[in-house]
């Protein structure tokens, strides 16, 4: 008998058990979510201070006084200056190119021949002219001769030949002259178009030089930049001395090299190709003293330059790899992430003047975080005493919250 019941009461046993882990599973088969992991986050905490601006832009050099050389008079060119060649530099008043002279220089003797003519023929009428007067006085008369009498045509005919001859001569020694070609200004050649042999006439291209003096560039500047620059624009402004801005020249041709320049002028108009306003930066002595130990500038070269802007007093400044899309951030608040729209002022390529949309205090979110939304836990990471906490109970704001906060447009 208790073998029979004994078997029967074994499933009935094992059938409440059952029954009981069925209606009554252990905690962790339960389907309770785990606490929700915590991304690590970088973050910055934003502050108000002064920030001068510098507006970057690019330009080409290019000198300010250029020339092209070319003859007053023709001839054979029968002496070179050696550095007279592409790159050479020179002085004012330096010969450059000499032509042959030998014609101008007959020309002047020429014309030193017909001056001496001239005033000998004038010395005659002056005394013809001196003769009639006494022979009218001896002659009894009274009063002043008639100029017809004194030969006072012949006299006015002598010393009009004697004033041509006179400049007759000088044109014949300006020509002379200008067989000897001289610079104009201390400069540098940019390129050359004749040689030694060659024959040239009055207007013959020689070849292309400039002042070393000032080389200038001319920059474009973005519609936006325009408000946090002041530009050289006065006028007639009586005792004021004119404001230029300085400007730091950037070169990278062979090795990085630095120069210090003025904006010296704003252009009157908005280009219309580029629809955006230019100014003209100069940079002083380029080939000087303090050039000595730096790679020259070249004409043509391609520069950066960085404009020195107004100075905003109270200016906050983030980061741009915090921005997404241009126009919002993530912010940690109470240990979970905010979305915040943001309106930015001004911009380069590293960082952004934010207008609206952010107070200091704010902890921005430097981490590149992607497709979130807002309301996510977070733990700043190497700072978890940067979350704010609540003055009653002593523990952070992120330990006292079971649910992330919804998020905030």
């Amino acid at each position: 008998m208790i073998k029979r019941i004994l078997p029967l009461i074994v499933i009935v046993a094992l059938g409440a058990v059952s029954w009981l882990i069925y209606n009554n599973p252990p905690e962790i088969q339960r389907g309770k979510p785990p606490a929700p992991e915590r991304i690590s986050v970088d973050v910055q905490v934003l502050a108000m201070a002064p920030f001068k601006v510098q507006v970057k832009s690019y330009g080409r050099v290019q000198p300010r006084t250029q020339s092209t050389l070319l003859p007053q008079v023709s001839g054979q060119i029968v002496w070179l200056n050696p550095d007279f060649r592409a790159g050479g530099f020179f002085d004012a008043g330096e010969e450059l190119i000499r032509l042959d002279s030998r014609d101008y220089a007959a020309d002047v003797a020429q014309a030193g021949a017909a001056l001496m003519s001239a005033r000998q023929a004038l010395a005659e009428e002056q005394a013809r002219s001196a003769q009639a007067a006494a022979d009218w006085k001896r002659l009894g008369n009274t009063g002043q001769a008639p100029p017809l009498v004194l030969r006072a045509p012949q006299l006015n005919a002598a010393k009009a030949s004697v004033a041509s001859a006179e400049a007759a001569q000088a044109i014949a020694k300006l020509n002379l002259e200008r067989t000897r070609i001289r610079a104009p200004y201390s400069g540098r050649v940019l390129d050359t178009a004749v040689d030694l042999g060659q024959v040239v006439s009055s207007g013959t291209t020689l070849g292309q030089i400039y002042a070393v003096d000032v080389l200038e560039v001319r920059l474009p500047l973005q519609n936006r930049d325009l408000a946090y620059l002041r530009l050289p624009e006065e006028y007639r402004v009586e005792g004021a001395e004119p404001f230029q801005p300085k400007v730091e020249i950037r070169s990278d041709l062979i090795r990085p090299e630095r120069w210090q320049g003025r904006v010296v002028q704003t252009e009157g108009a908005i280009d219309e190709t580029s629809r955006q306003l230019h100014v003209l930066a100069q940079i002083d002595d380029p080939y000087g003293q303090k050039a000595m130990d730096r790679v020259p500038l070249k004409v043509g070269e391609y520069v950066t330059a960085l404009i020195e802007g107004i100075e905003v007093e109270s200016a906050l400044l983030i980061p741009n790899k915090a921005i997404y899309q241009g126009s919002y951030v993530y912010l940690v608040e109470a240990g979970v992430l905010q979305r915040r729209d943001v309106s930015i002022a001004w911009q380069n390529e590293t960082e952004a003047l934010i207008a609206q949309g952010l107070n200091a205090g704010d902890q921005l979110v430097l981490t590149s975080l992607g497709q979130v939304v807002s309301g996510t836990p977070v733990q700043v990471r190497g700072a978890a005493e940067a979350l704010p906490v609540d003055t009653e109970t002593g523990t952070t704001a992120d330990t006292q919250t079971d649910q992330p906060q919804g998020a905030r447009s």
